[in-house]
């Protein structure tokens, strides 16, 4: 089937809505979804993108991030969500592949992404399967 990769935009809310609330386990209203595109547009680091066939079936965020450890960019993957009507269908290899082109297109070093610790039985065998490694653990104050 032929597929089209692209920026959001407001009219994918809805769908957008839906990914998101899949990946969070709790309601992503289409506002507050308009909330978060709004949100990406202001960024000048942030990009949001949408998997479309006949319909939307997944999304990812991407950025650059500067690394001063090792003085180098690395594109980052915020998010990735594919529909559970799509899961094993191709469409999340092809948003990585995505995603790391985009890096060698800004000439990244390489993609990283933070993922929870809930995701262990599916995601993380998925990104180890493309070659991604465990590195560490991200810790997070909230205020």
């Amino acid at each position: 089937m032929k597929y089209t990769i692209r920026e959001a935009i407001a009219k994918d809310c809805l769908a957008l809505s839906r990914l998101m609330t899949q990946l969070l386990n709790r309601e992503i209203t289409e506002s507050i979804m308009k909330d978060r595109l709004d949100f990406v547009a202001q960024s000048p680091f942030d990009s949001l993108f949408v998997y479309e066939e006949d319909q939307i079936m997944g999304t990812f965020g991407f950025r650059i991030r500067e690394n001063i450890e090792d003085i180098a960019r690395y594109g980052e993957i915020s998010v990735i969500v594919v529909d559970i009507e799509a899961k094993r269908k191709g469409v999340g290899r092809i948003l990585m592949q995505y995603a790391e082109d985009l890096a060698i297109q800004n000439q990244c070093k390489g993609t990283w992404l933070v993922t929870g610790h809930t995701r262990i039985n599916e995601a993380h065998k998925f990104y180890k399967e493309l070659g991604y490694e465990d590195t560490g653990i991200r810790f997070v104050k909230n205020f």
